[in-house]
């Protein structure tokens, strides 16, 4: 089958749980046996060995640049509030990726469009294009995130604004996915989640979890480790908040408790997230890093504070494929087959989440088990080797007639 492969996020590197989705996804459909052609938007620091890279895997690439402001936010801003479509996807919904697909469905016959994320999504609901099916890759269901994000917000401002966008996004993801000849959910949670209760569209849903490659990330050896870690870019709100949660709420009893312990935030714009955090005892935010593998190998807790996102925290199975013993919040390990004090901690209160990364920092035969369990749980249950075969039933099911799906 010939894919047109539609995405918001370059797949390279991985170093987001988008991308690593992405990437292992597009990379089965190639080794599979469909001719799969990419799209993709690039930013700024996306580098011409990753294109290449990704030119060589597939049939064909092209690529569109994204460029981001503050003013073309403020105008996207407004035109959501008028039109009544997501922010979200509106300032990703671009005549330069619209004119990519069209030329490209010009020039060659395609099978089926695949959409890498929401943000994509109105790429593949053009009725007019001459593509016979359409894949829709959910990741979340991305109106939990503002909507959790405005349970925590003290600003009442702020709140209205995240609840319009949360509502916004509810109904566009709905009619996303009545428009989608299939749609692919992470979780059953997502897909619950958006859909009205009662919606049952059979085979044109599936569930398939994002899968890592446990192989290509062998367990780290940690002599003596000294380092609570957080990693996750922090201009994404639900890693800021989650962070910032940590360092403010949590970090000062654990600090207290363990005097010869260091919290390391690694992620994009950490110094602009957390503007104090210098005035906390033995913080170290380093911004982005290319290889956390030396901050890792020091690590005695991996934490994962996260109060709002939706769909699965990446961050958790990259730890668990290291061998590193996890602390998550509930929301945090959403999704997961996260089993308390198995395969990592839950807490969801200050005094418990502190408790928990005190008890692992200082007993290494429990955070030792931990971590066996964790990389266990990689290997049986997230393996994209054995577990993205699923993705052969999405491809294989006869296209729903455009007009009947419209009509449903």
């Amino acid at each position: 089958m010939r894919i047109l492969f539609v995405t918001q996020l370059l797949p390279l590197p991985l170093d987001a749980g988008p991308k690593v989705r992405a990437y292992y996804v597009l990379r089965y459909l190639v080794e599979a046996g469909h001719d799969v052609h990419l799209v993709s938007f690039v930013r700024p620091g996306d580098t011409a060995e990753h294109i290449e890279a990704l030119r060589r895997l597939c049939g064909s690439m092209e690529t569109v640049p994204i460029v981001r402001s503050r003013l073309r936010d403020v105008r996207d801003g407004v035109r959501s509030l008028w039109t009544r479509t997501p922010f979200l996807v509106l300032r990703d919904d671009l005549p330069a990726m619209r004119g990519a697909i069209r030329r490209l469905a010009g020039a060659r016959s395609f099978d089926a469009i695949h959409a890498d994320q929401l943000w994509m999504a109105p790429y593949g609901m053009q009725d007019d294009l001459p593509i016979g099916l359409s894949v829709l890759d959910q990741h979340n269901a991305v109106f939990q995130v503002p909507r959790r994000m405005a349970e925590h917000h003290r600003n009442p401002a702020v709140r209205a604004l995240l609840h319009g966008e949360s509502a916004r996004l509810e109904a566009y993801e709905r009619e996303a996915c009545r428009r989608f000849d299939r749609v692919v959910w992470v979780t059953d949670e997502d897909r619950r989640a958006v859909l009205p209760p009662g919606d049952d569209r059979g085979p044109r849903d599936a569930v398939i979890p994002i899968a890592a490659d446990p192989a290509a990330r062998p367990r780290i050896i940690r002599s003596r480790p000294f380092r609570v870690t957080f990693l996750g870019g922090l201009h994404w709100p639900p890693n800021r908040e989650g962070a910032a949660w940590f360092l403010e709420r949590i970090w000062p009893r654990v600090a207290q408790a363990l005097p010869s312990a260091v919290l390391t935030v690694l992620g994009r714009d950490g110094a602009n997230a957390l503007p104090r955090a210098h005035e906390q005892r033995r913080v170290e935010v380093t911004g982005y890093v290319n290889d956390p593998r030396p901050y890792l190998a020091d690590t005695a807790v991996f934490v994962v504070p996260l109060k709002s996102g939706a769909g699965m925290r990446v961050k958790i199975l990259d730890a668990w494929c290291w061998g590193v013993p996890v602390v998550s919040t509930t929301v945090g390990a959403e999704g997961l087959r996260a089993v308390h004090d198995d395969n990592l901690m839950l807490a969801d209160t200050e005094e418990a989440f502190a408790d928990a990364v005190i008890r692992l920092a200082r007993d290494r035969r429990v955070a030792g088990r931990l971590a066996d369990s964790g990389r266990a749980t990689v290997e049986r249950c997230y393996d994209w080797r054995k577990i993205y075969t699923a993705w052969d039933d999405v491809y294989s099911r006869p296209a729903v007639p455009r007009a009947e799906r419209v009509a449903q």
